[in-house]
């Protein structure tokens, strides 16, 4: 499972990398942040013991309009970026990250807010002998994303500049394994940036055509391994496929509506447990374990990349399990005009049930 972690990041990070067209400006940054650890959970609250610091060190590349998607996001960056996070206890560890990063600009370019996305590796997880205690992580590796709203000035000293402002960090194994209660860390920064270059190429201003396309259909298969949170229950396969219906809106974004039919196999082991441990709850070991969900959703069209966002509830739901809602969020990359893949978090609300590995075909 690790392997496949990732391999899929690297994939993700290298079609991030390659789909833009090569510019002639990039810069560094290094940010120090320092801060507190949310208490998102009450099953984290002896984790919290201090005052959580670190630093994340960036590469970015600017873009100037080369290709069109590029003006109408107001000319982002793009880049990799690797932090390290002393998490301040013994028992949780150390956290150090890998992602693939946007920046975006508002308010003359004064303004930058980031959207990271990338994998984690943490020093001390959940071990039943050992460190039982760690009941954040109960993996190694852990998926991570973080936010970052700066306010930004370039070039105050020759190639130096500042920016300050404040981070979110959130590192989870989005319940492949238990335990996984989670970290949420609020931070604030300061950090210093290098241009390699003397200075920024003009920006290109384009008319941008208005794009329209019919209602498209979409079929897709979704896979990947997962566990109640009962710690010991053990790793089982998901299955769920899709279809649904899109309507492209503008150039940036489309929405959707369709319906999901889950296969989780966890629940199938979840519901025997519960008929034989648990008889107060009066679980029938015969329960179906499958579930089918209608859902509205949005994508965010980036270039080859999109952001996809869906809301569901779940119409047929005969074990009850975190609730009749579900949300879904992901990135997708398109190959070609019809096909794409997708790597996607479904949750209740805010705890996590799986992440999604799918492929899928839009017609």
């Amino acid at each position: 499972m690790k392997q496949k972690f990732i391999l899929l990041f690297c994939i993700a990070l290298s079609s991030v990398l390659r789909s833009q067209e090569n510019t002639s400006a990039s810069f560094f940054d290094v940010n120090y942040f320092g801060g507190n650890i949310a208490l998102h959970n009450k099953n984290i609250l002896h984790l919290i013991q201090g005052h959580p610091e670190g630093v994340i060190i960036g590469w970015n590349k600017k873009t100037f309009g080369e290709q069109d998607w590029q003006q109408g996001y107001n000319y982002p960056d793009y880049g990799v970026s690797f932090s390290y996070q002393d998490l301040k206890n013994e028992t949780l560890g150390n956290n150090f990250a890998l992602y693939a990063h946007y920046n975006f600009y508002f308010f003359k370019r004064r303004l930058l807010f980031r959207v990271g996305q990338g994998l984690a590796y943490n020093t001390n997880p959940y071990d039943k002998y050992t460190n039982y205690k760690n009941t954040a992580f109960g993996t190694t590796l852990l998926s991570s994303t973080y936010f970052m709203l700066n306010y930004k000035r370039e070039r105050i000293f020759g190639r130096f500049g500042l920016q300050a402002g404040a981070s979110v960090i959130h590192y989870s194994n989005a319940n492949v394994k238990a335990p996984n209660a989670s970290i949420n860390s609020l931070l604030l920064n300061v950090g210093l940036t290098y241009n390699l270059d003397e200075a920024d190429p003009e920006y290109i201003y384009k008319d941008q055509e208005k794009v329209t396309e019919p209602i498209k259909f979409n079929f897709a298969f979704r896979s990947g391994l997962n566990e109640s949170d009962l710690i010991g229950m053990g790793q089982f396969p998901f299955y769920v496929v899709s279809a649904y219906a899109d309507k492209r809106l503008s150039r940036k974004s489309a929405v959707q509506f369709g319906t999901d039919i889950f296969f989780s196999n966890f629940l199938k082991e979840l519901i025997a447990f519960k008929a034989v441990a648990f008889p107060e709850e009066r679980v029938d070991p015969d329960t179906d374990y499958k579930r089918v969900g209608l859902f509205a959703g949005h994508e965010l069209f980036i270039n080859k990349m999109s952001v996809e966002t869906q809301f569901g509830y779940y119409v047929y739901y005969p074990f009850d399990f975190e609730g009749r809602t579900y949300l879904r969020i992901g990135l997708k990359r398109y190959f070609g005009e019809k096909w794409f893949g997708a790597i996607t978090l479904k949750s209740h609300g805010a705890k996590a049930e799986c992440v999604e590995f799918g492929v899928g075909i839009r017609i």
